[in-house]
């Protein structure tokens, strides 16, 4: 029995050993090498750059808003133009893209190189790039969660609290302002970065132009911060060359979402619109020719042909405000157009191609606020009139970076501003004016200032009139509102926020727009 015992363990031992034998180096199978358990920062932070150009419902509320370009049409496409709110529209929001996507990716990189030495300059361009897209929502939105944000899978943190705006813009001025301080070109230089290949001194510019736009946005609330922080950005120095300009570069692989929705489906659906068209063509603006195309006599999409294509600036029509695809066929009569099909559109083969670039930050909008910053006295180098002029001249060298066939020659260019400079009494207007053409198709920023500054002076969108409940008569849209997500999830800190802020509607105020 002992016997047939020893034998028993001596099989036992064996098939074991022969398992393990047999099981060597299986453990390396289960690990996927295409899915790395450590990503590079890097990486997690060009996805927010890339994801933060500004999403096609950007196109229909804030260049809408602002009286850029719209479309007659409704469904999918209402918004601005209807003085309508479409929280949930079926195309990108700016709520989805920014909140639920880029500041996961920003919050993320913050995370993972705090307090790492090596990673440094990483963890501040993170800073920088997080207090831009929080600028963005928290003037778009007013209240929103920004202390607890993105800390659902790090700290489990499910129904994030709403933060102030007011208790916001001094947190972003401070990160900034602490980011920008902290950026070292002695310490590793992140060349794999797709906005600056992680030149220091073109990131601290950009920060301090962030800082320069945060203290504008003050002007109406606090003119004691709001000189106190452009001082400090003007000081750090800011953009005010093209070189220095931050923006998204496109391409087949990361298509430029305005252009990827007028190069399809709404091709024949947006227009350049009246008080657009009219302030350029009324002052001669070679800009006009550069941005703008009409497809003469087109009778429906179809028509809109490159034969038919004309760029002249004299030929252009803007397409009257709150028009619905009704309506707007007895005003293209009245303006003598074959059909609505004939007014003047932003140009899809030149201007807003798939692979045209996004603006985020540029020399002419920073040469504008610093305009501004002058005629107000909160600096005393240059002129206002200097840095209007250099301002105009900055956009419209810009423009070639868009297509070779939006340059602007130099002797237009240099004709206009000439004739277009600064003058008494109307320093503000004309200032303002300048950043909303400027900001073209940078629709948050365009919404954002003409909020602040009050101009240029538009007429209110009439659509619904007088009896819209959300927009009052005579106003404009002054904030986007809460998605249903929020409003069915983290219903108790939206409350809150609600209570504190105003009703979710259009037309309330957010803090520094008073």
């Amino acid at each position: 029995m002992q016997m047939k015992k020893i034998l028993s363990y001596s099989l036992l031992v064996a098939v074991m050993a022969s398992s393990i034998s047999c099981d060597k180096g299986l453990e390396e199978l289960n690990i996927n090498r295409t899915s790395p358990s450590s990503l590079d920062p890097a990486l997690l932070l060009n996805n927010a750059v890339i994801n933060t150009s500004f999403p096609t419902r950007s196109l229909i509320f804030d260049v809408g808003i602002v009286q850029q370009m719209v479309t007659p049409n409704g469904g999918v496409l209402a918004g601005a133009n209807f003085n309508l709110d479409s929280r949930d529209g079926t195309l990108a929001a700016i709520w989805t893209v920014y909140y639920q996507n880029v500041v996961k990716y920003t919050r993320d990189v913050l995370a993972r190189t705090e307090g790492n030495a090596a990673r440094s300059n990483m963890y501040n361009m993170a800073r920088i790039w997080d207090a831009y897209v929080f600028m963005i929502l928290t003037d778009e939105y007013g209240d929103v969660p920004y202390t607890d944000a993105g800390a659902g899978y790090t700290d489990q943190v499910l129904f994030p609290k709403y933060d102030a705006q007011q208790t916001i813009y001094p947190k972003l001025i401070q990160e900034l302002t602490e980011a920008a301080s902290a950026l070292n070109a002695s310490g590793q230089i992140e060349t794999s970065d797709v906005l600056y290949a992680g030149n220091v001194t073109k990131w601290k510019k950009f920060a301090y132009s962030l800082l320069l736009r945060a203290g504008m946005r003050l002007s109406k609330v606090d003119a004691a911060k709001a000189q106190s922080t452009v001082q400090a950005a003007f000081a750090g120095g800011v953009i005010i060359d093209n070189a220095d300009n931050a923006y998204m570069r496109h391409d087949a692989n990361y298509a430029q979402p305005y252009g990827g929705t007028l190069n399809s489906t709404e091709a024949a659906n947006f227009y350049l619109t009246k008080p657009f068209v009219d302030q350029l063509k009324n002052t001669s603006d070679p800009r006009l020719s550069a941005i703008a195309i009409r497809y003469v006599g087109a009778t429906s999409g179809n028509g809109q042909t490159v034969a038919n294509g004309n760029t002249t600036a004299s030929v252009q029509v803007g397409m009257p405000i709150g028009k619905d695809n009704t309506s707007v066929v007895a005003a293209a009569a009245a303006d003598g157009l074959a059909s609505f099909y004939d007014y003047s559109q932003a140009d899809r083969r030149r201007i807003v191609k798939t692979s045209s670039p996004v603006f985020f930050v540029t020399a002419s909008q920073t040469n504008l606020l610093l305009a501004e910053a002058r005629f107000k006295g909160w600096i005393t180098s240059g002129t206002a009139a200097q840095y209007f002029s250099e301002g105009i001249k900055a956009h419209m060298d810009q423009m070639a970076t868009y297509d070779p066939g939006c340059a602007i020659a130099a002797g237009a260019r240099d004709t206009y501003i000439a004739a277009n400079p600064l003058g008494a009494g109307t320093e503000l207007e004309q200032i303002n004016t300048q950043y909303w053409i400027s900001s073209f198709l940078n629709g948050p920023e365009a919404f954002a200032n003409f909020r602040r500054s009050g101009f240029p002076a538009l007429t209110p969108n009439p659509y619904g009139q007088p009896n819209n409940p959300d927009v009052p008569n005579g106003t404009f849209i002054r904030r986007l509102t809460y998605p249903t997500s929020e409003i069915s999830v983290n219903t108790a800190n939206l409350n809150e926020a609600i209570a504190r802020q105003g009703p979710d509607k259009l037309s309330t105020r957010i803090w520094w727009d008073k």
